[in-house]
């Protein structure tokens, strides 16, 4: 084994494939999770993957006292990978308090309890979202784009833990951090065992997009066909989950054997290709053969127009690249949605 990691967030969509990455490249991990937005049956299906069944505690990062049990519980935890967090830009506009809790008292825990435990680096889950929306002479976005006003409570925690995060290492902290800022995850592992389910009514594009395509919702909105954007929609940058998360390794193996001798990075991870939403229904339909119902509706407030990455640094620095294609990807969304019908789980 190279190492104990501590997951957060660890059964949640992101944090399940990074998971099963860390485990196939040689890592024990210790997953925390407090299922608001996920499931333990994830568990189950990382297991079936990789052979090897993660340590699971049902722990909520805000608890000070019970975060604390996990590290005495598991000795030797040499790094964290921090993902939990209540993620869903409308919904933040509409419960700000929730997200400001959630995002930053979970931070400030980690950071307080990793010199205890001696835990030698953090990778944070950031967004895209820090950088608000860029002007066209930012786009595609680099590392150096600015940093500018969230335009949601959510954008603005990713920005404030970031602060935290610098605050912290520039005080002496003795560990190190990388940031990487995603821009927009989709899909599932190939083997359909695990994928993007979150509970009661899906806030991200994808898993509304194929509840609608199999009947369980009956349309999808598409929010504005106004923007100024070749077709009217939002534009982004959708990244394979699992490529994502091999970039969590990648950074992971960066702090641990000592590869940098930054004390803190920042990485944009994205495909460097920017879709429009009814771009993205479109490439569905074509690859599945599956039509979406859907319809256009007002815009949603704290949507940015358009966005997408400048991936180079990643690709030459972290030594990183997306390499899954966007069919392929919307494929295996699909293929985890048939999977959970065929599991009678939706």
């Amino acid at each position: 084994m190279k190492g104990k990691i501590l997951v957060t967030g660890g059964a949640g969509y992101i944090g399940s494939h990074t998971t099963v990455e860390l485990q196939n490249a040689g890592y024990e991990v210790v997953i925390v999770d407090n299922l608001s937005n996920s499931n333990a049956d994830v568990i189950d299906g990382i297991q079936k993957i990789t052979g090897i069944r993660p340590a699971f505690e049902k722990v909520d990062c805000i608890d000070f006292a019970a975060l604390k049990g996990v590290f005495d519980k598991y000795p030797g935890i040499k790094g964290i990978i921090h993902f939990a967090a209540s993620k869903a830009v409308n919904e933040s506009v509409h419960k700000p308090l929730l997200y400001y809790r959630n995002n930053i008292v979970s931070l400030l825990n980690l950071l307080e309890l990793m010199p205890e435990y001696k835990v030698e680096g953090i990778v944070f889950s950031s967004s895209c979202t820090v950088y608000g929306q860029p002007s066209s002479e930012y786009l595609p976005v680099t590392e150096t784009a600015p940093i500018q006003p969230a335009l949601s409570p959510y954008g603005n925690t990713k920005q404030i833990d970031e602060e935290i995060i610098r605050d912290t290492i520039h005080s002496g902290a003795p560990f190190k951090s990388i940031v990487l800022r995603y821009f927009n995850p989709i899909g599932a592992h190939k083997t359909a065992e695990i994928g993007e389910l979150p509970n009661g009514v899906p806030q991200n594009l994808v898993p509304f997009l194929t509840q609608a395509a199999i009947g369980i919702r009956k349309e999808l909105s598409v929010f504005g066909d106004d923007y100024n954007t070749p077709d009217g929609s939002c534009i982004r940058d959708y990244i394979n989950v699992v490529d994502l998360a091999k970039a969590h390794v990648i950074s992971i193996d960066r702090i641990l054997e000592n590869k940098t001798d930054a004390k803190l990075e920042y990485f944009n991870l994205g495909t460097g290709n920017g879709v429009s939403v009814l771009g993205l229904i479109h490439a569905f339909e074509k690859t599945t053969g599956v039509k979406v119902p859907h319809k256009i509706v007002g815009r949603r407030e704290g949507d940015i127009e358009q966005i997408w990455a400048n991936p180079r640094y990643a690709n030459e620095v972290l030594g990183w690249k997306a390499v899954e294609s966007i069919e392929d990807t919307v494929q295996s969304a699909w293929n985890w949605q048939l999977k959970l019908r065929e599991r009678g789980v939706m």
